[in-house]
């Protein structure tokens, strides 16, 4: 099973992802930020400048491509459930690695979470973000795409404790 959870920088996608991985069996969380930190490292200037002008490494071809190919690796190799903190935003990104994941496993799932511009900084403030920094930057672009595409399953992380959530995904995966 790949469980895919999406939502803006802060909204607490780790922070379930970790908790659920406590909940379900066999499981390890798969961050796909960080083949986007070993790309931003390797990749010459000039690429990046190329595909990724916006400073943003989702936008390097490269990197969704290693995400499902990781995936599906990991998947291979250890045979675990995943999951998958990632805050995706373009809907071709997310129907491209979405669909990726769900050619390795049937049983892959995507839960948005959201909240409220005005939460979701606090929530960072409170992590130590540095404010105005990449990751504020993000926020109403995130909400924006969230509110405009359809990104499948969301979940209001606004007011509900983590084990309210954790129970709400557990339902919806039927477990």
């Amino acid at each position: 099973m790949i469980i895919m959870i999406n939502g803006a920088f802060g909204v607490g996608k780790t922070t379930i992802a970790n908790e659920l991985q406590k909940e379900i069996k066999n499981s390890m969380v798969y961050d796909p930020e960080e083949i986007g930190f070993m790309l931003r490292n390797v990749v010459p200037e000039e690429i990046k400048r190329f595909e990724a002008a916006t400073g943003d490494f989702q936008d390097l071809y490269l990197w969704r491509e290693l995400t499902v190919e990781v995936a599906k690796r990991i998947n291979s190799k250890y045979k675990m459930n995943l999951l998958v903190p990632m805050t995706i935003r373009k809907p071709d990104y997310f129907h491209y690695i979405f669909n990726g994941f769900k050619s390795i496993d049937e049983q892959t799932y995507h839960f948005c979470l959201t909240a409220s511009k005005e939460t979701i900084f606090d929530r960072l403030r409170h992590r130590g973000e540095e404010e105005g920094n990449w990751c504020f930057q993000q926020t109403e672009k995130c909400l924006e795409a969230y509110n405009e595409n359809d990104f499948g399953e969301y979940i209001d992380t606004e007011k509900g404790c983590i084990n309210v959530i954790i129970e709400s995904i557990k339902e919806k995966l039927n477990l």
